[in-house]
């Protein structure tokens, strides 16, 4: 599949308001575009391979996020100076933050993402409930609007029956949220998870939701632009999850029920649809059997949005500068054929041994795997020190195959293959490999339960570890 060029590039400047493995993914593809980039970055990333690669960086300030890379003012006075008529924001740190989307339009630059009124709306999770269901998706039993106190905590609970889980309304990346399994943690969850949500993400308001206890997440990518064209790109599965906070990732999702693909394909399409969405955007649902449930949408590019790149061709990031820039989606939904299976894998700098705690340090080995059908998306390399303000990816380690049985090989090969060392470094690699050969993971059967032990593989009790 061939993706339509144009006269010249969309934007001349590009103001990339992110940091790490992200941030050089989208200068590579504004290289590729003609486009030239700008790099924000903080003092302790003066020497990150974004800042290397880019034409041209500006220093916003100190490590702390507050004090740079969440912090508007810093950001869009160097997008100003440098000329920039655009600023992708990545994933993380202001991608979703409909104040920014408007304070970049009130400067007259392109926020390169959905309208801010539609990120709103869909940014708090119960609202976006309350929407995806009047739009005919499936949901699971919960509350429609947020809760505040004990007594409106205690009957609501009762009605949607244990085990339920806690969530912030403006929650997301896996925090916010806990599982209720007895009455007697009902109300001190819900008090955990209120000051959770007041202090993490400034807004103290959680709802309830029925909690499956063994179900497969599954998500689905879209594309849409500014003319009324929506795509979908496939379903990713997104099983595999230490906290609420996912390790691996797949496209196709194996082991679905016939027909559930379709049906979730169908349901982010009209989700999207019903809610005016632009650009790229991912509906995250729970599927156990045949049934099916929506969570969540994701109003920005996904970590795990190469896995989707390798079995489509397209280049998500390209797709999401041309349809800021007013330009149509250049293909239709017929000519999207997703062929093959690809798997991402996250090394993060954490210690499984310490319930992966991260470990920041200076990296004195970095030698990423190659080979035929394997990428791999990072800022590491040798002598590139490891902050302990940012998120501990390190990097995604991405492969694709005909079939699912090769690229499970290739990644086991890949995995075995990355070499990263250096003093108090360690990192969730071999981690990773024993998922790789776990016999629930291959077989496809795999639920989000499976890093707790409770997934079962056919005839017996999967094993520990």
């Amino acid at each position: 599949m061939t993706q339509a060029g144009g006269a010249g590039p969309p934007f001349e400047t590009v103001l990339v308001a992110n940091r790490g493995e992200i941030a050089l993914r989208v200068v590579r593809t504004c290289r590729e575009m003609g486009i030239r980039t700008v790099v924000v970055h903080s003092t302790a990333d003066r020497d990150s391979a974004a800042v290397r690669l880019a034409d041209e960086a500006v220093q916003i300030g100190p490590p702390a996020p507050r004090q740079s890379y969440l912090y508007p003012p810093a950001i869009i006075e160097a997008a100003v100076s440098t000329g920039a008529q655009a600023v992708h924001p990545g994933y993380g740190f202001l991608s979703e933050s409909p104040d920014f989307a408007e304070i970049c339009a009130r400067h007259g630059l392109t926020f390169i993402g959905p309208p801010p009124e539609v990120m709103a709306r869909l940014g708090d999770k119960a609202l976006a409930r309350r929407l995806m269901a009047d739009a005919g998706l499936p949901v699971l039993p919960g509350t429609r609007d947020p809760v505040s106190t004990v007594a409106e905590l205690v009957p609501a609970a009762r009605r949607i029956g244990l085990p339920l889980i806690v969530k912030a309304s403006a929650g997301g990346g896996g925090r916010g949220m806990a599982v209720v399994r007895t009455w007697e943690e009902l109300v001190p969850v819900f008090r955990a998870m209120r000051a959770t949500a007041r202090s993490v993400f400034g807004d103290p308001g959680v709802y309830l939701e029925r909690f499956w206890e063994r179900a497969k997440h599954v998500e689905v990518q879209v594309l849409a632009d500014e003319h009324g064209a929506v795509l979908h790109l496939g379903e990713r599965d997104c099983s595999v999850q230490r906290r609420h906070q996912k390790l691996v990732e797949e496209t196709p999702a194996p082991r679905l029920a016939e027909g559930m693909a379709r049906r979730l394909a169908e349901y982010a399409v009209a989700g999207a649809k019903s809610v005016g969405y632009t650009g790229a955007g991912t509906f995250e649902f729970l599927v156990d059997e045949e049934e099916a449930a929506f969570i969540e949408v994701n109003s920005r590019l996904q970590v795990e949005h190469p896995v989707t790149e390798m079995v489509t061709g397209i280049d998500l990031v390209r797709e999401q500068i041309r349809v800021a820039s007013g330009l149509p989606l250049p293909v239709g939904q017929e000519e999207v054929r997703p062929r093959g299976v690809a798997l991402e894998c996250r090394v993060n700098a954490e210690d499984p041994e310490r319930r992966f705690a991260p470990c920041p340090g200076e990296l004195a080995e970095f030698v990423p795997p190659g080979g035929p059908f394997v990428r791999v998306d990072t800022h590491g390399y040798p002598g590139w020190r490891i902050s302990p303000d940012y998120d501990s990816l390190l990097a995604k380690v991405v492969v694709w195959a005909p079939e699912r049985e090769q690229a499970l090989a290739r990644m086991e090969r890949a995995l075995a293959e990355f070499r990263i060392g250096g003093e108090g470094v360690r990192t969730t690699r071999d981690l990773l490999r024993g998922v790789m050969g776990h016999p629930v993971f291959r077989a496809g059967t795999h639920t989000t339960s499976l890093l707790d032990g409770t997934d079962e593989p056919a005839g017996g009790t999967a094993p520990a570890g």
